[in-house]
């Protein structure tokens, strides 16, 4: 059960570093992902999980806000506020500390690739268990919303 904790206890610890080194913008940032994680264990206790959330959860919950303070970045960037988006770009900045390294397009290719071979997918029938096995090993490293229709792509072909 140890490894279970090892995301909180990093963003934990970045946290007390944050406050010792009154790095006041890193904090809030630390914060409101502290906030999201307890949002989460919160809904989820409804659904009898013991000790809340676990890493995949984790992931999920960063790379959404994340995508969120990326969308609003580039939409301050239009609307020429730039110290705004620059801000946005700065929390992503912390956020993406707790991430794993992104797939590039290739990479991403190569693990549709592989999850289809794995499963033997040969229809469209099968996207939901081509993204399952995405999903269990490489959360947090992917943008599931575009490789999507990639695999329907792939099996469509």
């Amino acid at each position: 059960m140890g490894s279970d904790m090892d995301m909180r206890d990093r963003i934990a610890a970045a946290l007390k570093q944050a406050m010792k080194d009154k790095q006041a913008e890193r904090l809030s940032t630390l914060r409101l992902i502290n906030a999201a994680i307890k949002d989460r264990d919160i809904a989820s206790r409804g659904t009898g999980e013991e000790g809340g959330v676990g890493d995949a959860e984790v992931l999920a919950i960063l790379g959404k806000m994340a995508k969120q303070r990326q969308e609003s970045a580039r939409a301050y960037e239009e609307g020429g506020r730039l110290d705004l988006a620059e801000r946005e770009r700065a929390e992503i900045g912390v956020i993406e500390e707790f991430l794993p390294r992104q797939l590039s397009d290739k990479e991403v290719a190569k693990a549709i690739d592989g999850a289809i071979a794995e499963i033997g997918a040969d229809s469209i029938r099968d996207m939901g268990k081509v993204m399952g096995v995405l999903k269990s090993k490489y959360t947090g490293q992917m943008d599931f919303g575009s490789v999507g229709p990639m695999v329907k792509d792939r099996l469509s072909a």
